[in-house]
């Protein structure tokens, strides 16, 4: 049984519409602890990070948005991210997909300080590899994979890394939205990558598998980083940036309980979920029942639901 440590990190500044700042009590109220709970896990839940703004240097790209904001979103959920990841399996509440800026940071110092290499499943519809230079919208929820695997352009603008994340430790599932810098960027990567058309080709079973083989065999940290538009958004409407043809309810659950057989998880975003766009809380509880896949749930355990 796991310690799971809940930390929320209601940020919203990453994104261009309002209400992902509402995620954490969403998720709260759709009954994550007590699913947890039910499970057979202890749960600490840390309440919700409260950061600094921290100024920073005016950027030559006048898109940007909320910069000072977002750098102390990074500073503040990589302290409580470390913290919480030598105690426990924190599960980063969120909010916009800045947050993982912040939250991978604190994940790959603590697990530097044990020799431990850091591994990143991205399950979302966009890489948010984005520069601050690239980015067109200006919308910092672009930019966490750039920034934590130690990508140029941050320097005096985001807060100085520590330990980057190998980009060649990174698996990516989902992909089906890219911007053009994205594409040339993550090509002079080795990640693996694997958009939907993949996924519709061959599925998840076999890149997945070979991904958490590699993470086992380096005797790794996984960290989970789940978007809701990963997911399609007939089933998880919750969002703002949908991007139709997403992941079905099935393959999702099915992700997640090859990570939870495999015993290599040590970390989870939950991310983009956005109550104020969501209907009958529908998304919230998804993103509760995938948790639970990835704690320990089977299917034979599911019960029938109405809505």
């Amino acid at each position: 049984m796991r310690n799971c440590i809940l930390v929320g990190a209601p940020v919203q500044e990453g994104a261009s519409q309002r209400g992902c700042a509402m995620g954490p009590e969403a998720l709260r109220t759709a009954g994550l602890a007590q699913t947890l709970l039910a499970l057979g896990h202890s749960v600490e839940d840390r309440g919700d990070v409260s950061p600094a703004i921290v100024p920073r240097p005016v950027h030559e790209n006048p898109a940007l948005r909320n910069l000072d904001e977002i750098a102390g979103w990074i500073d503040a959920l990589t302290d409580a991210a470390d913290s919480a990841a030598r105690q426990g399996v924190p599960i980063f509440l969120g909010g916009d997909h800045s947050l993982s800026a912040g939250t991978v940071a604190g994940i790959a110092r603590a697990a530097h300080d044990e020799g431990r290499p850091v591994f990143v499943l991205w399950l979302d519809a966009h890489p948010d590899f984005n520069s601050l230079t690239s980015t067109k919208s200006g919308n910092l929820h672009g930019t966490p994979v750039a920034y934590f695997t130690g990508q140029p352009g941050f320097e005096r603008y985001y807060p100085d890394l520590k330990h980057a994340v190998d980009p060649g430790n990174i698996c990516m599932m989902g992909l089906r939205s890219v911007d053009p810098p994205e594409v040339t960027g993550l090509s002079q990567t080795d990640m693996a990558l694997h958009d939907m058309r993949a996924i519709d080709e061959f599925g998840v079973v076999a890149p997945l598998r070979a991904f958490l083989e590699r993470v086992a065999a380096a005797d790794g940290w996984l960290h989970v980083s789940l978007d809701v538009d990963f997911l399609d958004p007939d089933i998880a409407p919750g969002v703002g940036t949908t991007v139709p043809g997403g992941a079905t309810f099935r393959e999702a659950h099915l992700i997640m309980e090859m990570v939870q057989e495999a015993g290599l998880l040590r970390s989870l975003d939950l991310v983009e979920l956005n109550p104020f766009l969501d209907v009958r809380g529908r998304t919230a509880t998804l993103l509760v029942d995938l948790t639970a896949s990835l704690f320990g749930r089977r299917i034979l355990d599911r019960k029938t639901k109405s809505f």
